[in-house]
């Protein structure tokens, strides 16, 4: 019955952190959006007419590489009003559950 009683250590400092929750859940809503912009520029390059003569999976990985940047950036200077969505969404959820 005592182990019932002591917290764990996950516990405490998930309890600890539960102040950090509306900012955890702003940074979550711009992940997403980055990944939005990420399917975004994918379904673009998946539209071109013919494949590159030059291309390479290596070339392939660099281009991911360098949309996932791009998409990360683009997130970050341009609003497109999703990440808003969704902490006006989730955000009463969460401080109901900070607060009680």
């Amino acid at each position: 019955m005592d182990g019932l009683a002591s917290i764990s250590p996950k516990m405490a400092a998930s309890l600890a952190q539960a102040d950090d929750r509306p900012t955890d859940l702003q940074a979550a809503a711009e992940q997403f959006e980055a990944l939005f912009i990420l399917q975004l520029l994918k379904q673009a390059r998946s539209a071109k007419l013919a494949d590159d003569i030059l291309g390479s999976e290596a070339g392939d990985t660099y281009t991911e590489m360098l949309d996932q940047e791009r998409a990360k950036q683009l997130s970050q200077q341009m609003n497109l009003g999703i990440a808003e969505a969704l902490v006006a969404q989730f955000g009463g959820l969460v401080n109901d559950k900070s607060g009680g």
